[in-house]
């Protein structure tokens, strides 16, 4: 049911993110996060379910950590770098980005994102899929180390790729997915700027394009699809697209971010971590492809087109994943 105060608290969400990409200085930054975060949690509240308050007391939890590290870094460095310049720098900076890939979930900090996502509607989860990540990922951009972006960008596809095999839920199996995709776009932040832009909004869109599917049919469970989807065959098209462009299938919307970053770190002669990126988005591929197997060969009686409103608006916004590659193609092409 809409809420008349949820336009006040998703307002000033977007105002803090936009406070802390335009800031000047780390502590308007922190400001900004801290802005964002107390908007966020009356959101996620749903006085019809208990789950939602377990994850917004777990998100607030990790969130207000991660803010503390935030400070005191800040607090930290401008009281000590007199005194130890070159080892408080580096060290302060590697709390800082710590912290901050708390907030974004990413691994090895990333064991609260799945139990989180897994309490929330499909709303909630979409704000934490995609628009909270934009704030962190700015801040991200001005202490790039190399190595420790690597190790970083590893881990996270690694777990993002096998954490998701035994997930039954489809919110679990977004959030690793999540993770695995915050470790492209990781590595599109060691290469271009531009790069990443153009992979957060096709990430965006993905999401969107899924995320519609779930919340107006009300799935939840991998056991769910198949009763849901089998009444409009080409609404079950477009859910296998669309999971086959999350996982970088051509000739899909998703494999143009991938094919961008791939180029950018080969071009970069980052040959080995090009490799293991690759490798580990097969084996994502692999589960999503599984998921989506048994609606692809479920057999039953159907109807091509079925008007209602809502099935027709998805349809129509879910042909983005289609026809995004060609576009983009021929856009990048004359460009």
């Amino acid at each position: 049911m809409f809420k008349p105060y949820k336009i006040l608290f998703f307002s000033t969400l977007i105002i803090g993110t936009l406070i802390t990409i335009s800031a000047y200085s780390w502590f308007s930054m922190w400001i900004g996060l801290e802005i964002n975060l107390l908007s966020i949690i009356p959101l996620m509240k749903s006085p019809s379910n208990q789950y939602p308050t377990e994850a917004m007391i777990k998100y607030f939890t990790i969130q207000a950590l991660a803010s503390s590290l935030i400070l005191f870094t800040i607090i930290s460095s401008l009281n000590l770098y007199d005194f130890l310049p070159q080892y408080m720098n580096y060290s302060m900076m590697m709390t800082l980005n710590s912290a901050i890939f708390m907030k974004l979930g990413a691994a090895p900090f990333h064991a609260w994102f799945p139990e989180v996502s897994e309490g929330l509607n499909w709303f909630n989860n979409l704000i934490i899929y995609t628009w909270q990540k934009l704030a962190p990922m700015i801040l991200l951009m001005y202490n790039i180390n190399f190595m420790f972006y690597s190790i970083v960008i590893i881990l996270s596809s690694l777990i993002g790729s096998l954490m998701g095999f035994n997930q039954i839920s489809l919110r679990k199996i977004l959030a690793y997915s999540s993770i695995n995709h915050i470790a492209w776009m990781l590595a599109s932040l060691l290469n271009f700027k531009t790069l990443w832009s153009i992979y957060f909004s096709i990430y965006t869109i993905m999401n969107i394009s899924i995320i519609m599917i779930f919340s107006n049919l009300n799935i939840f469970f991998s056991s769910q699809i198949n009763m849901s989807l089998n009444f409009n065959k080409l609404l079950k098209l477009l859910f296998l697209m669309n999971f086959f462009s999350l996982g970088g299938l051509p000739p899909f919307l998703g494999f143009l971010p991938k094919w961008l970053v791939i180029e950018a770190l080969i071009s970069n002669n980052s040959y080995g971590l090009s490799i293991i990126l690759i490798f580990l988005t097969l084996v994502t591929l692999y589960f999503y492809i599984r998921l989506t197997f048994s609606t692809l060969m479920f057999s039953s009686d159907e109807i091509l087109i079925y008007s209602n409103w809502k099935v027709s608006k998805i349809i129509f916004f879910n042909f983005i994943t289609l026809f995004g590659l060609l576009i983009c193609t021929h856009i990048f092409f004359y460009l």
